[in-house]
């Protein structure tokens, strides 16, 4: 190798030092950045196949992606961390119509913006896949951004649903019938929901009766100036193995109307409630003779009956709660609960390949390989902790300790360089 040889081979020393300074202090630059990646230069030689001719060398960047940063909790549900290999998908704009838009990154410090799409603190908008009523994401592809939608937990609400039936199951205090002067009526009431989601009540009256195990059930609507729906005159056993169950029920409407049956076999009564311009029809049960899961008659307190309805009334969003596996779940003022959206992690075959860029995002490339969004926690996918933040994998004695090599390293690289530099003038003295 010639001198002039000598001294290029030093300066690509000086190079490639210079580069892997430039790595090691951004990994001290970014060492409390949430969800960052270490880079590092990994120094390869570079020669030809002349044996004689000069080597040196070249820096190539690299990310480590394979170590974890450090896990810490925090008091935000919607701060995110994964544990294990993957990513989140995120996208420069709500709802991302472009699929070269949408990016990877381990930054989860997500939260709702002003209209509720949960952004991260590099600007990053979560992506997830919407689920419908029973929580399915239905047919989605998991190979491309294509099905995803910003994560909004603001704009949902959810339809109420009326109510169809009402079961009652409580006591009637058997002392209390058969009195020559009946006491004051038990006064109970059953909430229902309308067609349009908003709850209303039934009240409900049960008279005790000068005859012994007789009882009368007075229902009426909400509205205390309109009559009665109609009467429920119940008698209850008192011997034998059904003792205290109804023995018969005997219906009467007011004054005939057709909103109010009732069905004596089966203990069933049937309003018809004019609440809209199709009426609302509900089956109030109260328990069919001989059993014992509707109302009974016993001696001791009056126990109010336990309702058991279906529907519900509308409601919006309260709060949300993600999951390990990534389902986000709203929970609605009226008590509902629901799943928003799944959460997937990106997982790519090389990972090293992809392309950083700002806000600790990465960009796939070529050599990333092929990208597929998975359900977390399955099939060896990271799993996603709520109301935590994976930290930099960044070890800033290990950085130092770099440093010091690399300073030391460029300072000799530098030394090769003047020694070169001063045999190329000894040589040109030589010819005066």
């Amino acid at each position: 190798m010639s001198i002039l040889g000598a001294m290029k081979t030093g300066v690509s020393g000086l190079q490639a030092n210079a580069a892997s300074v430039a790595n090691i202090s951004e990994n001290i630059a970014n060492a409390n950045t949430d969800g960052f990646r270490r880079s590092f230069s990994q120094m390869v030689t570079t020669t030809t196949t002349n044996p004689s001719s000069m080597s040196g060398v070249i820096a190539r960047d690299r990310i480590d992606m394979g170590t974890p940063g450090s896990m810490r909790p925090t008091d935000s549900a919607t701060d995110l961390a994964l544990e294990g290999g993957g990513f989140f998908v995120v996208s420069q704009r709500p709802d991302e119509p472009l699929a070269s838009n949408y990016m990877l990154t381990r930054a989860g410090s997500f939260t709702p913006d002003e209209n509720g799409n949960l952004k991260n603190a590099a600007g990053f908008y979560l992506a997830g896949f919407p689920t419908d009523q029973n929580g399915q994401t239905g047919g989605i592809d998991r190979t491309s951004f294509g099905d995803l939608s910003t994560v909004n937990v603001l704009e949902r609400s959810i339809q109420g649903a009326p109510t169809t039936t009402i079961a009652l199951s409580g006591n009637l205090p058997a002392q209390e019938s058969g009195l020559a002067t009946p006491g004051a009526p038990f006064i109970s009431s059953a909430e229902y929901f309308n067609p349009l989601g908003g709850a209303e009540r039934l009240e409900l009256r049960w008279l005790p009766s000068m005859n012994k195990n007789e009882w009368t059930l007075e229902i009426s609507g909400p509205d205390p100036n309109q009559p009665p729906y109609g009467w429920v005159t119940a008698t209850f056993e008192d011997s034998g193995p059904n003792a205290g169950s109804p023995l018969t029920y005997q219906g009467m409407p007011n004054g005939g109307g057709a909103n109010f049956a009732f069905n004596d076999a089966t203990g069933q009564a049937t309003l018809t409630i004019d609440n809209g311009n199709t009426p609302q029809v509900i089956t109030l049960d109260l328990g069919a003779p001989g059993e014992f899961d509707g109302m009974t008659q016993f001696a001791g307190d009056y126990t109010p009956p336990q309702i058991d309805r279906d529907g519900s009334e509308a409601g919006n969003l309260a709060r949300v709660e993600i999951e390990n596996d990534g389902t986000v779940f709203g929970f609605f003022d009226n008590g509902q609960r629901m799943s928003l959206f799944s959460l997937p992690v990106a997982n790519v075959s090389n990972p090293e390949g992809l392309v950083a860029g700002n806000g600790n995002a990465y960009k796939l490339s070529r050599a990333s390989g092929a990208m597929t969004l998975g359900i977390a926690g399955g099939g060896g996918t990271a799993s996603i902790y709520a109301g935590a933040l994976e930290g930099s994998n960044v070890d800033i004695a290990e950085e130092l300790t770099d440093l010091i090599a690399t300073q030391r390293a460029y300072s000799t690289n530098a030394k090769v360089v003047t020694t070169a530099d001063e045999m190329l003038d000894e040589t040109t003295r030589i010819k005066r």
